[in-house]
Parts: structure tokens; C-alpha cells; sequence
């Protein structure tokens, strides 16, 4: 997997990125974001890299705008593209189902049992499962298709994906700005810590949607006394 990594896709992006900057970006985290063999701990830090080494070198532009690449911009537009691959993943839940995805799903590296773990995601958390997956390796492009499944409201589908993105990929625009040419190193050091982070995630989810609950039945309460 890391041969083809390092073979094949930091190429192909790098040169996406060379040729039409920070549209590239926008079309690579969409990509990212309904295709889970692309890895978002690689691409992501690979935009960071390019504001670093505009920052060391004033003479490395972003070729559409033909300035250096803005921090805030590479951010914002990755966001945006993973905002447009989260509906293109929805829609093709919404669209095909869960037969459609079994059936050719293999053929984007979606298998049957991380559909599963998906599908369980949201069965138990609902909306907040498209919030907490954005932040979860692997997870965060399968969520889509149950979400689009279930029919989930598209606005609240697209609000919660944002939000969940954002943060996400601002951490690892940062962890390639601080890396630099060292970028690629963040997805090795990531990948063994996995199943801990689902496992943080998980009970993060669990405390916030606990909290909440309290919440709603404090009111209650209070009337009864």
C-alpha cells in the first residue's frame, strides 16, 4: 500500500497541485472524501507543504493566482472539496443503496465490512455520526453512504460534513506546514494509532451525546420537583 502511495498518488497530486493549485487541492480532498484508498493524512499535509515553501521561497506561486500559497485559502478550499465529495458520496447512497455499493464498491476499495462499521456508526449516533467520522481515518469517506441511505436532510448532511472537515483539515494543513518536505512521514506515524483513535472518537461522541441528554432531561426534572 505504501509502494503504491509513494508510486502513484503523491505523483499524481503533486503534479495536480503544479499544474492548477489550489483548484487541484479542491479536487483531490473531493476525491479523498468518497474514496477511501486516497489518503487524507497524505494530500492534505502535501497543500501544507506548498504554503511552507512559499513562505521559505517567495518565488514558488500558486500558479492560478500567481501569488504564494495562502494558508487560510488552502484551508477554506479544502474544506469546499470535501463539502463536494461528502454529496457525491451521499448521492450515490441515496441514489443506488447498499446493493449498488456492495456491488461495486470493491472497485474503490469499499468493502462490505467498513460499510458495516458505517452503517453501525450512524444507526447509533445519526446526524452526529456525519460530525465524528470526519475526524476518523477510513470512516470519514464511508459515513456518505449511509448518511445517503438513510436519507438524512441534505442541509444538516452538508453542515455537520463542513464542520467536521474543517477542523480535520486544518490540523493537517498545519502538520504539513510545520513537516515540510517530512510531510509524507504523517501517514506512517497515523495509520498503527488507528483503532485508537476511533476508540477516542467513540467516547468522545458518547460523553458529548451524554451531555446532551443531561441536558434535555435537566428541565424535566426540575418542572417534576
Amino acid at each position: 500500500m505504501l509502494d503504491f502511495i509513494d508510486r502513484t498518488i503523491v505523483p499524481f497530486f503533486l503534479s495536480l497541485y503544479d499544474a492548477v493549485g489550489y483548484v487541484g487541492v479542491a479536487i483531490a480532498i473531493a476525491l479523498e472524501t468518497f474514496v477511501p484508498i486516497i489518503p487524507s493524512e497524505i494530500i492534505v499535509p502535501m497543500a501544507g507543504w506548498k504554503v511552507s515553501q512559499s513562505a521559505a521561497d517567495p518565488s514558488v506561486l500558486e500558479p492560478l493566482t500567481n501569488a504564494p500559497w495562502n494558508w487560510l485559502a488552502v484551508l477554506l478550499i479544502a474544506t469546499a472539496g470535501a463539502v463536494i465529495g461528502s454529496l457525491a458520496g451521499y448521492l450515490i447512497g441515496a441514489w443506488g443503496g447498499r446493493p449498488l455499493l456492495d456491488r461495486f464498491g470493491r472497485y474503490v476499495h469499499i468493502k462490505p465490512d467498513d460499510l458495516d462499521r458505517a452503517d453501525a456508526w450512524f444507526a447509533r449516533y445519526g446526524d452526529r455520526a456525519v460530525f465524528f467520522a470526519r475526524l476518523v481515518p477510513l470512516l470519514r469517506a464511508l459515513i456518505n453512504y449511509p448518511a445517503g441511505v438513510a436519507r438524512m436532510p441534505v442541509g444538516r448532511f452538508l453542515l455537520f460534513s463542513a464542520l467536521g472537515s474543517l477542523p480535520w483539515n486544518a490540523g493537517l494543513v498545519l502538520a504539513g506546514f510545520l513537516l515540510g518536505e517530512n510531510y509524507r512521514n504523517l501517514y506512517t506515524a497515523i495509520r498503527p494509532f488507528e483503532y485508537a483513535i476511533y476508540a477516542v472518537v467513540l467516547l468522545g461522541g458518547a460523553f458529548v451525546i451524554y451531555r446532551w441528554l443531561s441536558g434535555r432531561g435537566a428541565p424535566d426534572e426540575a418542572r417534576s420537583a
